[in-house]
């Protein structure tokens, strides 16, 4: 479901960045870009399917560490900005080289986490490949919406989406209110000081990350609990 709402999230996104902003020039960084959405999309289809059979505590655990490794990125961006540019120039072989690594990882977080994964793809394209923050916005919009895309489908043929009822009483108002909140966003990116907001959500997702580690613990007790009853 999250990531049906991410993918609405995108679609709203990318249709009001393009209308407020003007489409920054990509033509040098086409390779890693071209590589990052290949493999995202590959990684994110073999996700989604391993999704199905992790048992229900070591995903808690799984989906504990992804968290705190989001937040420990947007804490960092936010403290450092960009003073870990890397600054490389356009051009190399190892760039879509990187950008196929980059991409089997994001994708894979995309589909465990049920995210877009611009957390992780706008830090890998700045600190990684030396894109501006405006240029790595719009990369990421490119980048995540076939991901996401290529999950939501996955999802959908496994059958996740059969409960009309979540998805008309939970996903239909939360993707109309995706569709709301991405729109006012675009509109009030210039205005808005994204460090404190990328430290305050660093925060909460690393308080998240503790609470479902400790959640997947307790499951994990749980079961060996029931497991050495029925023995």
């Amino acid at each position: 479901m999250n990531l049906l709402m991410s993918l609405a999230t995108l679609v709203a996104s990318a249709v009001a960045r393009f209308g407020f902003a003007s489409f920054p020039d990509l033509a040098d960084h086409v390779p890693e870009i071209a590589a990052l959405t290949a493999f995202a999309m590959a990684a994110a289809w073999f996700g989604a399917g391993l999704l199905a059979r992790i048992d229900a505590p070591s995903l808690t655990r799984v989906i504990a560490v992804l968290l705190a490794a989001i937040g420990l990125l947007l804490l960092v961006e936010a403290v450092v900005g960009e003073a870990l540019h890397l600054g490389a120039a356009p051009g190399g072989w190892w760039r879509p080289v990187a950008g196929a690594f980059a991409g089997v990882a994001i994708g894979l977080v995309s589909s465990l986490l049920g995210v877009a994964g611009g957390e992780m793809i706008i830090p890998t394209l700045i600190f990684g490949f030396g894109l501006d923050i405006r240029t790595a916005g719009t990369a990421s919009l490119i980048i995540s919406l076939p991901a996401v895309a290529v999950g939501v489908l996955r999802h959908a043929r496994a059958g996740g989406y059969r409960d009309r009822s979540a998805l008309l009483g939970i996903g239909a108002p939360m993707a109309l209110g995706s569709v709301v909140g991405a729109t006012l966003g675009a509109a009030l990116l210039p205005l808005v000081p994204l460090g404190a907001l990328k430290l305050f959500l660093g925060a909460i997702l690393l308080a998240s990350s503790v609470k479902l580690w400790r959640k997947g613990a307790a499951k994990a007790a749980a079961a060996r609990e029931a497991a050495e009853g029925r023995a």
